[in-house]
């Protein structure tokens, strides 16, 4: 069993797809669109759109899709569980570039490094680095 995250635009998916590529996330493995090799057409507002994506990068597996009644995204978030901080600056700094941070990058009570924003697309991500154990 493996448990997969499934995003829902209501028409900005193959966009965003295309900004989480180029943030460095990965890349789109599978791609389907309404209306495309006998698909139906989900009408002329989804014609083109994106019926269902697979989306993967190392250590990186969801699944994505433009969908018209699509309810905004909340309620969840994608969390990244990081160890190099370097990596973590970088990757928040691209993913929150037309976004809202919500919770800077800063040491919490628990002792990791963690951060929270909303991308462009209105997708909550998490950024969680562990530091290092010392041997």
């Amino acid at each position: 069993m493996q448990l997969s995250n499934y995003l829902f635009f209501t028409t900005q998916c193959e966009p965003a797809l295309a900004y989480y590529a180029a943030c460095g996330l990965g890349q789109v493995k599978e791609l389907l669109r309404y209306g495309e090799g006998g698909l139906p057409s989900g009408g002329d507002a989804m014609s083109g759109k994106i019926m269902h994506a697979k989306f993967e990068g190392p250590g990186v597996c969801f699944y994505a899709s433009d969908n018209d009644d699509a309810e905004p995204m909340r309620g969840s978030a994608m969390i990244f569980m990081l160890k190099d901080r370097g990596a973590t600056d970088a990757l928040f700094a691209r993913l929150s570039n037309g976004g809202k941070v919500t919770t800077p990058l800063a040491i919490q009570p628990w002792g990791d490094y963690y951060g929270k924003l909303t991308d462009r697309f209105g997708v909550q991500w998490m950024f969680n680095c562990t530091p290092p154990t010392q041997a």
